[in-house]
């Protein structure tokens, strides 16, 4: 059995407060579980960075296409877009095209933490297939096909219509 290794980096300052603010705000805003989810988007980041600066030191055009293809394919640039463009792309970019993320913008959840529990709980699927991880890319040609099972509620009429009649009581005696 092969042995997977870790996917990202951890930070070379610990305790720089400034980085541990702006982490907790990116936490908060795209609902993800830890800060190891942004080290791993961070390290998707400098990879596709990687690949664009040495496809640009080799000046290969045949590569730049197919890097660039892929970059559009999978949503993180627009159609004709170089390799500049692939060098200006932020950890946002990466983190906007999670299946969570997508999930709560198409409004199939009220929340980023609702999308996560969604997806977690099978409840989520992608063309033909259910999947688990939330941190899943989702491409262009499967935004189209993302379905949920459950329409999530509000959570007063979800109360009222899961309790039968007579079983919500309490007992006193």
């Amino acid at each position: 059995m092969k042995r997977s290794r870790k996917k990202y980096k951890t930070p070379i300052k610990a305790w720089d407060k400034q980085r541990i603010e702006s982490e907790r705000e990116i936490v908060k805003e795209y609902g993800l579980k830890n800060k190891k989810e942004i080290w791993v988007s961070e390290g998707i980041l400098r990879k596709f960075r990687r690949m664009a600066r040495k496809c640009a030191a080799k000046k290969d055009k045949e590569t730049e296409k197919v890097i660039v293809k892929k970059m559009v394919r999978l949503g993180l640039l627009e159609e004709g877009a170089g390799l500049d463009d692939m060098l200006g792309l932020t950890l946002a970019s990466i983190l906007g095209r999670r299946l969570q993320t997508i999930i709560f913008k198409k409004g199939f959840a009220n929340s980023m933490k609702q999308a996560r529990q969604l997806i977690v709980h099978r409840h989520v699927t992608v063309g033909e297939r259910r999947t688990t991880y939330p941190s899943y890319m989702v491409s262009r040609e499967d935004e189209n096909n993302l379905a949920v099972d459950i329409v999530p509620q509000k959570k007063k009429a979800a109360a009222a219509t899961q309790l039968p009649q007579g079983k919500g009581e309490e007992k006193s005696g």
